[in-house]
């Protein structure tokens, strides 16, 4: 056969197996069907969402949008994702390559000497008159597996679907760093209003207590008020080391998230100068799909899982391969640039179908349908676990507003309660201990609402994250 005839029974070869590429192992992706609500519980199914809002724009103040910007800047967890997006590129670019040919340059020199006694010894002693066989080479040589059923292209999709979601992963991140700067925030400025709510019942302790030791002096109560008077004061004195204690832990959180050192934290307001949200736009649950990173690269992740299979059954089927070497070879060193006596190549082809594999292929390929499987059921479940954190973070802006108007007049009562307690034991027609009892009441209703502010704060930021908000 001549090359010329071998060339054309080669090409008609690769556009007959080429014709195979239309018979792509593996099924095309599609969404799973999720059931989903037509709106958040009683909150209006808007096209707009507060997702959408930058954080910047969320969180408005100054000190606050410093401590999120060094966070996203310096946070370990987000730096470990973004290599990790370095590295899935990496895969794309190796999966991209695949359906190209691999090249491989070589050049080899050798002498051989064989046995005087040997047959070859013997014959390159009586016909080439020496006792020695160089051989000098320098070729090319050319590997290409053709991608008959698809199997290298759903690598590459597999591959692309990973470098995505890594994406999506780092945006999660991102959404969670800037959720956890902000909640511990706003409880160190809760920490700051309770320590100052502590250290002004101290005050008012002195003077309760000096007002009992002067009823004491007059006769008209016992050492016993006053030591009750000196324990309520010392009730309050213990919350001022607590509350400075937990002070001091978070701000060393909020630096840990920033990436640093423990230390103070800056801040120049206070819990009850920050604006609370009372309404927020939720949009609609099937955007919940597309905003939230989580629930997109879980999808992501089920996309690579359903190419893999298709990988899985291409390697059960045949495949085909070409294979060229070409270059220059000699026997002499001096004769080895000899054009073209030097020159040499050949071409090959080869088709190989796995038949038994001691069930690997059959394995691999159940395994990765139970991946896939697996992937749906976590898309589902991640969809449905943002549904949830939506509607329980709206139940807890509703409620939390109600708790914060009972607070307020509970607040209100009990500081006329003290006053009036006062004035009343002052005019002997109340006891000791109703002026205790009225403070210590007055201070854990303080206390109380200043927590619930906080609560309330903490609700708007979980349902910005819930919806998707925060990478942007």
């Amino acid at each position: 056969m001549t090359m010329t005839q071998y060339s054309k029974y080669l090409l008609i070869a690769i556009l007959t197996t080429a014709s195979f590429a239309a018979c792509k192992v593996g099924k095309d992706f599609r969404r799973p069907e999720v059931a989903l609500p037509a709106q958040f519980g009683q909150s209006p199914a808007t096209d707009s969402s507060v997702a959408t809002a930058p954080w910047r724009q969320f969180f408005q103040d100054p000190a606050l949008q410093q401590l999120i910007g060094e966070a996203l800047t310096n946070n370990f967890d987000l730096q470990i994702a973004l290599k990790r997006i370095e590295a899935a590129s990496a895969y794309v670019k190796q999966a991209k390559a695949a359906l190209l040919p691999s090249v491989n340059a070589n050049a080899t020199a050798n002498t051989t000497i064989p046995s005087k006694n040997s047959l070859n010894g013997l014959s390159l002693e009586n016909f080439l008159k020496t006792n020695h066989i160089e051989d000098y080479t320098l070729g090319v040589g050319l590997s290409w597996e053709i991608d008959i059923w698809g199997k290298i292209r759903r690598q590459k999709e597999a591959s692309l679907a990973v470098y995505l979601q890594s994406f999506e992963a780092a945006k999660a991140i991102q959404t969670g760093i800037v959720a956890n700067v902000a909640n511990s925030y706003f409880n160190l400025l809760m920490l700051d209003a309770q320590l100052t709510i502590a250290r002004r019942n101290i005050s008012l302790s002195d003077t309760i207590v000096q007002m009992i030791r002067m009823q004491k002096a007059a006769g008209d109560v016992t050492e016993l008020a006053v030591q009750q008077a000196v324990a309520q004061k010392e009730a309050a004195q213990l919350l001022v080391p607590q509350l400075e204690q937990a002070a001091a832990i978070q701000e060393n959180a909020i630096r840990i998230l920033a990436g640093q050192l423990p230390g103070k934290v800056t801040r120049n307001t206070t819990l009850d100068a920050l604006p609370v949200w009372d309404s927020l736009y939720t949009g609609i649950p099937a955007k919940v799909i597309g905003n939230r990173p989580d629930v997109k690269a879980s999808e992501l992740g089920l996309k690579a899982a359903n190419a893999n299979v298709g990988v899985a059954q291409g390697s059960m089927y045949p495949s085909l391969s070409l294979t060229a070497n070409g270059g220059l070879n000699a026997y002499k060193i001096g004769e080895w640039f000899s054009m073209p006596n030097s020159l040499f190549g050949t071409v090959a082809g080869n088709i190989a179908q796995p038949i038994f594999q001691q069930r690997r292929l059959k394995t691999q390929l159940d395994v990765a349908k139970a991946d896939r499987d697996q992937a749906v059921i976590r898309f589902r479940q991640a969809v449905t676990v943002a549904v949830r954190e939506v509607s329980d973070a709206l139940v807890q802006l509703d409620k939390l507003g109600e708790q914060q108007q009972i607070a307020a007049s509970r607040l209100k009562t009990t500081q006329q309660a003290v006053s009036n307690a006062r004035l009343l034991f002052r005019s002997g027609l109340a006891n000791y201990l109703e002026v205790i009892s009225a403070q210590g009441n007055s201070l854990q209703a303080e206390l109380t609402q200043v927590e619930i502010r906080r609560q309330r704060l903490t609700a708007t930021v979980d349902l910005y994250r819930s919806l998707g908000g925060g990478y942007q």
